[in-house]
């Protein structure tokens, strides 16, 4: 009993120290605190906007990190997701259901009040995925800013994005793409112990997997009756379910776990389970459900969210710092 004490206290130190040290260093031309000077409160003012909307709607964290997530896969991490407009990104098929743009949009009218014209749209996202784990029960950590606004914003490009019917060698191509390994791909998915999806986009799993009246042979089959229950043949595809059967608004390691016993819900998380490389990292996090309390994902998952808010960021004189995050100025 003592010796589990020591390594739980050992681990909870090295925990600390990655949340409140390592991402010091940031990456690229962003770094951490880089309002300290020029807006002091920006990140209290994200904070605060979202939290009182995630008092109103724990399910909204969910949506605020998926929101990130889309923006940073096409055109890198530049806001180009908020834009509002025909033909725009948030308009593509793979960003059905995307939600918490208002929880944006009550940020950045804040920060305008404030410091006007100084805090990007993009470095909002950024620190509300943040602020969405920490409220979720997930590790925190120090959110390197300074990205500007992209003056793109295109529907046709959303195609880089991950689907729900990838196989892992797809998802690894996407995830490689922008700069991103299979720790990652894993590390990052596991964002799904917070998540919802639509009957929509699994339903296929559980009556006509390969177009001949099967389901899909990977599903637990005491967790398949119960998907059946939850989204009937015929019955409204719209219908939210959660992603972690277990925890669903609590940000932890047992979607990992559900990964590992046959009960994960997209066709793409459970692939991971089937693949040699990808199963490794899945087994690595599952293991950590009991004593520990998934403490090595928590360690991991700050490393890479830093990692991804950081693809393709505009900086210095590239781009814009918008007014108002759903349009160009």
């Amino acid at each position: 009993m003592e010796s589990l004490h020591l390594i739980s206290l050992l681990v909870l130190v090295l925990l600390v120290i990655n949340v409140l040290v390592f991402p010091v260093f940031g990456q690229g031309a962003i770094k951490t605190g880089f309002y300290s000077a020029s807006c002091p409160k920006a990140e209290s003012i994200v904070r605060s906007a979202v939290e009182a909307h995630f008092n109103k709607d724990s399910t909204i964290a969910a949506a605020l990190l998926r929101l990130h997530f889309h923006d940073c896969f096409v055109q890198g991490c530049d806001a180009s997701i908020l834009i509002d407009a025909p033909s725009a990104e948030r308009e593509a098929v793979p960003n059905t259901g995307l939600r918490g743009f208002e929880v944006i949009d009550d940020a950045k009218s804040q920060l305008e009040v404030s410091c006007p014209g100084v805090v990007s749209c993009a470095d909002i996202l950024a620190l509300a995925a943040r602020d969405s784990v920490d409220l979720s029960g997930g590790p925190s950590w120090g959110v390197p800013t300074g990205r500007r606004d992209g003056r793109i914003s295109s529907l046709s490009e959303a195609a880089s994005l991950p689907s729900p019917l990838d196989s892992v060698a797809a998802q690894r191509q996407k995830f490689a793409a922008k700069g991103l390994d299979d720790h990652d791909l894993v590390t990052l998915v596991g964002a799904h112990t917070i998540g919802q999806t639509d009957c929509l986009f699994f339903q296929y799993r559980l009556y006509n997997f390969t177009k001949t009246g099967n389901s899909d042979p990977s599903i637990n089959q005491v967790f398949l009756t119960q998907l059946q229950t939850l989204c009937p043949k015929n019955g409204d595809a719209s219908k939210r379910v959660a992603l972690d059967k277990d925890s669903q608004l609590n940000f932890d390691s047992s979607f990992f776990k559900n990964v590992r016993d046959g009960n994960g819900i997209l066709e793409s998380d459970q692939r991971l389970w089937g693949d040699s490389k990808t199963r490794r990292i899945v087994d690595n996090y599952a293991g950590n459900i009991k004593g520990l309390f998934g403490v090595r994902f928590n360690f991991e998952f700050p490393k890479a969210m830093i990692k991804m808010s950081s693809i393709d960021v505009k900086t210095g004189t590239q781009g814009e710092i918008r007014k108002i995050c759903s349009k160009f100025n």
